[in-house]
């Protein structure tokens, strides 16, 4: 069964379950007994565990939560770039 928001006057919002063809527009707060409305939210797509869904969810986190770098990260494989001892190396342009 799908889990529905409702939000409380006083206590908030609180998720309820209900079958898709019983959910009903405004329940009963478990906390005050206050009549709460149902709010349409996005369904959770947030439980897919694909690698997709791990890069956008990456994506999003890095505009708002850029991570910061205080060193050179470590080269692949373990080991330091090698460093060339070629003469004609030194004419290439460097970035």
């Amino acid at each position: 069964m799908p889990l529905y928001e409702f939000r409380c006057p006083h206590c908030g919002v609180f998720e309820a379950m209900h079958r898709m063809s019983e959910v009903p527009g405004s329940r009963t707060c478990r906390n005050c007994s206050e009549t709460a409305v149902r709010v349409f939210s996005p369904i959770g797509l947030s439980a897919l565990a694909s690698d997709r869904a791990k890069a956008i969810g990456d994506a999003e986190r890095s505009a708002h939560e850029p991570e910061i770098v205080t060193r050179v990260p470590n080269h692949p494989g373990g080991s330091q770039p090698r460093t060339t001892q070629d003469p004609r190396h030194l004419n290439l342009p460097r970035p």
